[in-house]
């Protein structure tokens, strides 16, 4: 595979990064918050931004094709407040499938606080510093060297030590 190629995977953000949330798990998400309390869209925008962290806010083509999603299966319902505003509540089908889910929800949840700790807590700066000079150093090297599969094999073997390593901390 040709450098030009590697980098492109590299800074593909479709292969670079896990995706932000799984399949499912924004609906999983949305109906868990509107259980706490009903919920217009922009509440809900504000909301899943602020759990998730690192300055995150889903748009209004995630958020509202997930709640059209949550109605047609009946999990919410639609209530029009005096500005014919839509609130969104949550229905008895939609606890049952919630109560059903809420491992899954707990998992999400539990993710993004580790996330957002990452991200916020100045004690995991350097850390992140770490990640980031970790990512650059790859792209560079990658970029400016014809690579052997030896060459691939021994970086691939020096992240994976220091993986272990940190779990041996």
């Amino acid at each position: 595979m040709p450098n030009s190629d590697l980098i492109a995977d590299i800074e593909s953000p479709v292969k670079t990064r896990k995706r932000l949330f799984e399949t499912g798990q924004m609906k999983l998400l949305a109906l868990h918050l509107i259980s706490l309390a009903p919920k217009y869209g922009y509440d809900l925008i504000k909301e899943v931004g602020e759990i998730v962290g690192g300055g995150y806010c889903p748009s209004a083509g995630t958020i509202y094709p997930t709640l059209n999603y949550l109605e047609e299966q009946q999990f919410v319902q639609v209530a029009l407040d005096g500005a014919e505003r839509k609130q969104y509540r949550i229905t008895t089908l939609g606890l049952k499938h919630l109560e059903a889910e809420q491992a899954n929800v707990e998992k999400i949840l539990s993710r993004f606080d580790t996330r957002k700790q990452i991200q916020n807590n100045e004690q995991y700066l350097d850390i992140k510093r770490a990640m980031e000079n970790l990512k650059a150093s790859l792209k560079l090297k990658i970029q400016y060297s014809e690579l052997s599969p030896k060459q691939i094999r021994a970086i691939a073997e020096q992240i994976d030590q220091a993986a272990v390593n940190i779990a041996r901390l």
